[in-house]
């Protein structure tokens, strides 16, 4: 038995539980906060057969999507300056962890 762990931004969360529930998969979904962008995110916790992992990982992939947003510049100042530029940075897409489960109950 597996546990995979997928962090995926908020604006894809109910799709990917919706897709995973289509096909049995239950999921418990924690509200968390990324580091990088202090953006909002949900980390989604599902167990599976071993043989049902990469069938779990393809559906978060499938509703997980990249995208790009501007975000305000931070960083050095210039005294001529008094806001610095957006950057462009990727969101979006999922980071997924699987982790072996030794023992499992439903208590």
């Amino acid at each position: 038995m597996k546990l995979v762990l997928a962090i995926v931004s908020t604006d894809d969360t109910n799709s990917v539980i919706k897709a995973l529930a289509k096909e049995r998969f239950q999921t418990t979904k924690l509200a968390t906060t990324g580091g990088f962008l202090s953006k909002g995110n949900s980390t989604l916790i599902t167990g599976c057969e071993d043989e049902d992992v990469q069938k779990v990982i393809d559906i978060i992939g499938t509703q997980s999507k990249k995208r790009t947003e501007l975000v305000p510049g931070t960083g050095p100042f210039d005294a001529n300056e008094l806001i610095a530029a957006p950057i462009e940075v990727t969101v979006g897409g999922a980071t997924v962890f699987v982790l072996n489960v030794d023992q499992f109950y439903k208590i």
